[in-house]
């Protein structure tokens, strides 16, 4: 399958899948996991998704849970949080959507598998 099929450049000369796709930074392909892996590596992004993990949050709880963030930086992620559909605004602040909830837990997979790498390298464990 070719990824590269429709490719077109977007004003700022970053490469998309097609013109309905979003630029991704660092991709030319435009695939859904390269677009995920761009906006969970934006500074601040993994940290709110994880501080919304028990529940809504208002702004100023947010912004205090995650050692200060600066208003500017914190509107940023969430714009982009809820652009990707992962966060929602509702009556009690910021919350997961059904979509957020379900990354969360796919994530938790990761970061059970990471503890085990991490310990392996800490120990000296080379394969």
């Amino acid at each position: 399958m070719c990824y590269n099929k429709c490719s077109v450049k977007s004003e700022h000369g970053m490469a998309m899948a097609d013109e309905s796709a979003k630029a991704v930074r660092g991709s030319r392909s435009g695939r859904p996991v390269m677009v995920l892996l761009d906006l969970l590596g934006r500074r601040w992004t993994l940290r709110v998704m994880w501080e919304l993990r028990d529940g809504p949050m208002t702004f100023r709880a947010l912004q205090a849970a995650c050692d200060e963030v600066s208003p500017t930086a914190l509107n940023a992620r969430l714009k982009d949080l809820r652009a990707a559909r992962l966060v929602a605004t509702g009556e009690n602040g910021y919350a997961l959507t059904d979509a957020g909830r379900d990354l969360g837990a796919r994530l938790a997979s990761l970061d059970a598998w990471a503890t085990t790498w991490r310990a392996g390298l800490d120990n000296g464990a080379v394969e």
